[in-house]
């Protein structure tokens, strides 16, 4: 029997009427309104001042409960569903509860996406503004970006008193959507009077910028400038590092992220409030909201749940290997999504609706991918997880049945979770198996590398140890960037990979959990201000395409107020 649902946007509309105000949500968690800065009805910044008064608290912090996910397939696991779900269940246990998510990008919204808000009854109010310009703060992004861009080009047109080399700057600039045509491109036609300099240049993303990175990771004003002013834009001719300092950009970048900064309040369709605060992407940034908003859902409540995006080899391992190591947020559980669709799929079979229907041959074979990222959990971060099957209506009693036997040979709990067709309902045994692993408390947290390791020991750490290769291999230009990094004294920066979310390899179509192959960096740079060190492997883009048909080709917005498409 076909199953009709509504779309996700009709819910939401329909949900509209039963939301409460955002003070009443604030509330629940002791803040005021004079705490907040209201966006409307249903979403609020943190005023400044407050958030820096329980940052600085004595209050304990709460749990922290990690979300991730077995590598991505073409269905998508259910990260952020099950997020938000697990926060309702766990609410209607009693809990005083809170999430912390990234904000979503307009570069897969109108893309492949067409959001990421959940799903179904389990979403955040309200989508449409969430997925869409929410409260400014990507556009801060980008146009701090920019503005550092323009700055610098500026300087090297009036006088270049840095004498830097136009032919080794660094800085990019910078856009909120996926437009490949901009990737590589040549800036200052015209002559120095009508252009400027001409020279070779690109965009990134948003959600890759460095000013992206250093906000998520600025714990107030005064690290965030320090961290801008830290941004190296290039070099001298005599091969001296420049930056954003050294040309007086940093005052005018505070000034356009002086809101930015601030966390956004929203709540679930069941009232659970929530953060939602910078959006960088897992597979070519570091992947998880800021440190502001998660820290400050620790102090407000006994439990905050957060997400990596993507699979455990990106989110997770930066999570804990970048983030929790440096801002003491170590995480007290973690949950793996995995469904059935997406193991058949790693297991062979390759139309979507074919893998609706049961392959238990091929569902045992794609549980390699899942016992990978077991084993990762459980033997190179020593966090056991708690294994969430995102479960469909599609999905069978043998199937399911069979995921979980297998978790337990890796003495590890399986939990259906039905969050997205029940909400918060659907998620009680989820919420009783996390609350159970948490009871049951965490030995020491280990790290896939040490900040003291050489550069190519932290790579190959990584590659070998979380994602299972068997060797790496560098073009001439890394080993030149990597030599450079080295000579400037940033070498126990931590690792941020970029490589394809589509396989634990750095190539789209080895599925599973491949064995044998070898990751292959194209290029390594440095991110002084976000303090971390990114090898892009596998020709990866740090400025996504469009796929044939976007995701923008069936959104619109009707006379009547009515909006189509989204999510």
């Amino acid at each position: 029997m076909m199953i009709i649902m509504k779309k996700d946007i009709e819910i939401a509309q329909e949900k509209a009427k039963d939301m409460k105000n955002i003070r009443e949500i604030a509330a629940k968690v002791g803040l005021e309104e004079d705490d907040l800065e209201q966006f409307g009805k249903y979403v609020a910044k943190i005023n400044y001042q407050t958030m820096l008064k329980i940052l600085n608290s004595d209050k304990p912090n709460g749990k922290l409960i990690a979300v991730t996910a077995m590598t991505a397939s073409r269905a998508g696991e259910g990260k952020t569903v099950t997020t938000i779900g697990l926060s309702q269940a766990m609410q209607k246990m009693g809990k005083k509860v809170m999430f912390a998510l990234r904000e979503p990008s307009m570069g897969p919204t109108f893309g492949i996406k067409g959001g990421a808000t959940g799903g179904h009854l389990s979403q955040v109010f309200p989508m449409w503004d969430i997925n869409l310009h929410f409260t400014g703060d990507l556009h801060a992004i980008t146009s701090a970006h920019n503005l550092l861009a323009a700055l610098l080009d500026n300087h090297l047109t009036k006088g270049n008193k840095c004498n830097i080399d136009p032919t080794k700057v660094t800085w990019p600039r910078s856009i909120d959507m996926n437009d490949r045509a901009l990737r590589n491109i040549i800036t200052g036609l015209g002559g120095r009077r009508m252009g400027g300099d001409v020279r070779n240049t690109g965009f990134v993303i948003t959600a890759a910028s460095e000013i992206m990175a250093i906000l998520a990771l600025s714990a107030d004003v005064g690290e965030l400038k320090e961290r801008l002013g830290s941004i190296l834009l290039g070099y001298t001719y005599d091969d001296k590092p420049v930056f954003a300092k050294d040309i007086e950009a940093v005052g005018a970048m505070t000034l356009i992220l002086k809101d930015a900064i601030k966390p956004n309040l929203v709540q679930n369709f069941e009232g659970v409030p929530g953060f939602i605060h910078c959006g960088p992407f897992a597979n070519i940034a570091h992947g998880n909201s800021s440190i502001i908003g998660t820290k400050l859902a620790m102090k407000l409540a006994d439990y905050t749940i957060t997400e990596g995006g993507f699979a455990a080899d990106l989110g997770f391992e930066k999570f804990v290997d970048i983030v929790a190591r440096q801002y003491d947020t170590l995480p007290n559980a973690v949950v793996l999504v995995v469904t059935a669709r997406a193991l058949k799929l790693h297991g062979g079979i390759k139309d979507l609706d074919e893998a609706k229907n049961i392959h238990m041959e091929e569902l045992a074979k794609g549980f390699e991918n899942v016992e990978k990222h077991l084993d990762n959990m459980l033997n190179v971060f020593n966090i056991p997880p708690v294994v969430a099957i995102n479960r469909f209506p599609f999905d069978s009693d043998e199937e399911i049945k069979w995921i979980k036997d297998k978790c337990s040979e890796f003495g590890v709990t399986a939990a259906e979770s039905e969050v997205f067709m029940k909400g918060g309902e659907g998620g009680i045994a989820l919420a009783e198996a996390v609350l159970e692993a948490i009871e049951k408390g965490k030995g020491d947290v280990k790290f896939a590398y040490e900040f003291s390791d050489p550069i190519k020991v932290k790579i190959e750490k990584i590659a070998k140890k979380v994602y299972g290769a068997e060797d790496v291999e560098y073009t001439p230009r890394a080993l030149q960037e990597i030599a450079a990094i080295e000579k400037l004294g940033f070498a126990d920066f931590p690792m941020c990979m970029a490589k394809t979310q589509l396989s634990l390899s750095d190539k789209i179509g080895l599925m599973g959990a491949p064995k044998g192959w070898t990751l292959n960096v194209d290029e390594v740079r440095l991110y002084t201000g976000a303090r971390f060190i990114v090898p892009i492997c596998g020709s990866m883009f740090l400025l996504p395409g469009l796929p044939p048909v976007p995701a923008a080709n069936k959104m619109d917005y009707t006379e009547d107020g009515e909006i189509i498409g989204l999510n």
